[in-house]
């Protein structure tokens, strides 16, 4: 299986189509929030439908920048996996919509608590596939993949506890954009994808291995 990873695309749909249209040969497409900068519900179901053109299917789940409204419209297309598990074969995805809370106050935010809970329950809904992908918006917290620019770390601790715990195959995230790249906790492989808004996004391919490219 060969997925195509986005994260952070704040409207540059465009971006997202050119790369759909170049790499071609893809299983499904993983989006991993910030799919608007506080867009509407009918800008993201209008970039939705922009991406299902390509034919393979989606899995998403919003980001802190998009609206808690996405995740209804999400569930209706059968592509949301924010706090629920979706098996494609012997895969499942599973995640967490939003971001802990910033000094930002940005517009989808949720306690710690929150994400814990989502992320056990999507994954109790996953729990017996070959291999499991994580996809939570943010990172975990102090790893290489939430390092601000500034200094400090901006990830979750639920995150990085759920995966100490829980040890999924490979985690999807995005959110801190400067800290695009590649970790592990653990077994569980991590990829920051970047922000899709400047070009960048993941390859990860599930065979008898897991490979993870950064592309972009």
């Amino acid at each position: 299986m060969r997925l195509l990873a986005f994260a952070d695309i704040h409207g540059a749909y465009d971006r997202v189509e050119h790369v759909l249209g170049r790499e071609k040969l893809f299983d499904a497409v993983v989006l991993a929030g910030d799919v608007t900068t506080r867009g509407t519900e009918q800008e993201v179901s209008n970039a939705l439908a922009r991406f299902s053109h390509f034919g393979p299917p989606l899995l998403a789940v919003a980001g802190n920048m998009d609206s808690a409204s996405f995740d209804p419209i999400f569930e209706r297309l059968g592509i949301g996996i924010n706090g629920h598990g979706r098996l494609l074969s012997d895969v499942g995805f599973f995640g967490v919509s939003g971001s802990p809370f910033t000094p930002m106050h940005t517009p989808y935010e949720i306690s710690e608590e929150e994400i814990a809970t989502r992320s056990e329950d999507g994954y109790q809904e996953v729990q017996s596939a070959r291999v499991k992908v994580y996809v939570p918006h943010a990172p975990p917290s102090q790893s290489t993949v939430d390092r601000l620019l500034r200094g400090g770390h901006g990830g979750s601790t639920a995150v990085r506890r759920f995966i100490e715990g829980r040890a999924p195959d490979v985690v999807i995230c995005g959110h801190i954009h400067e800290a695009r790249g590649l970790d592990r906790i653990g077994p569980s492989q991590i990829v920051n994808c970047g922000p899709a808004a400047e070009g960048s996004y993941a390859i990860i391919t599930i065979g008898e291995t897991i490979q993870v490219e950064l592309k972009g």
